[in-house]
């Protein structure tokens, strides 16, 4: 350590080994990033405008995109500047700041989803008590729940990433500060932290994939009981786009957090974590709307009443 090179930034790799990326492939991480800022936007904007969707399901969803928003804009924008401008640092307390950010929203989100997962339950198992239950202030403390709970899981374990001593070499096999390949440049024992971030990971996405599972569980029991057939398939298709959703989260992160976090493949996490926050958020505010005669009603109705005013 006496003899240690100490450094206050990090340089970034991105997709380095891939050389025939060229242009056109940043234009299209752009265009997928501006999509999902979009569409999460609009989310966010009607639910808020639209009395007739001031529901529990639209509210925890405003909380999702919110926290969508908060995780890519963390991400891409910096990843696509240091790509197009060739200057690939990122300076040592933005990279933690960053780090933080990425996982606190990606808990936020994990424990949002498991909410939703109650509030369909709910919705389609108990719906004559679902009122009674799913009140407005049940509802505003399961999302304080939600962003109290992820920043307070990351938060102590970001503060030990921050307080390592970094020595030595400066470059992060990655596109973001992703956590694995930072600890790996630290110049001190990480077996202790990886070993807690290892259970906290485990305990946010299985605690979250198994309450999620009991709750589709049931509602699959509940619908398969339905007697009409409409009535069976409009229920599943209240629930199918939160299905997809949690799929992709739970195979994407668990592939990439469900191990010691500076051991895998960078290539493989590198591609995971690309679709991870570039395609896949460009893909949920399709995936919770399309299909959503309410949401797409009240899309249009706001966008009349601004082009009228």
């Amino acid at each position: 350590m006496s003899n240690a090179t100490f450094f206050n930034e990090f340089i970034l790799l991105g997709f380095s080994e891939f050389h025939e990326l060229n242009l056109g492939f940043y234009i299209l991480l752009l265009l997928m990033y501006l999509l999902s800022l979009i569409g999460h936007s609009l989310i966010i904007i009607v639910v808020s405008m639209e009395p007739k969707l001031h529901t529990p399901m639209y509210f925890f969803l405003l909380n999702f995109s919110l926290a969508e928003i908060a995780s890519t804009t963390s991400e891409i924008p910096k990843m696509l500047l240091n790509s197009l401008s060739g200057k690939n640092t990122i300076c040592f307390a933005c990279c933690m700041a960053q780090d933080f950010m990425v996982f606190t929203m990606g808990a936020v989100e994990f424990i949002t989803l498991t909410i939703m997962s109650f509030d369909r339950y709910v919705a389609i198992c108990k719906p004559l008590h679902y009122q009674t239950i799913m009140t407005s202030g049940l509802c505003l403390k399961l999302s304080l729940l939600a962003w109290i709970g992820g920043f307070g899981l990351i938060f102590p374990q970001a503060v030990v990433v921050w307080m390592y001593p970094y020595c030595g070499r400066n470059i992060i096999d990655h596109f973001f500060c992703d956590i694995g390949p930072v600890l790996q440049l630290a110049c001190a024992d990480t077996i202790v932290i990886e070993l807690i971030g290892f259970l906290y990971g485990a305990a946010i996405m299985w605690g979250s994939f198994g309450f999620s599972l009991i709750s589709y569980t049931r509602i699959i029991k509940a619908i398969l009981q339905i007697p009409s057939a409409t009535g069976r398939s409009k229920a599943f298709l209240t629930c199918a786009s939160h299905l997809i959703v949690l799929t992709i989260f739970y195979t994407a992160d668990m592939l990439m957090y469900l191990k010691p976090s500076t051991h895998g493949d960078t290539r493989l996490n590198k591609g995971i974590s690309l679709v991870r926050t570039s395609f896949v958020p460009m893909l949920n505010p399709f995936i919770y709307t399309i299909r959503n005669s309410e949401f797409k009603t009240a899309l249009w109705k706001a966008v009349t009443k601004r082009m009228s005013f």
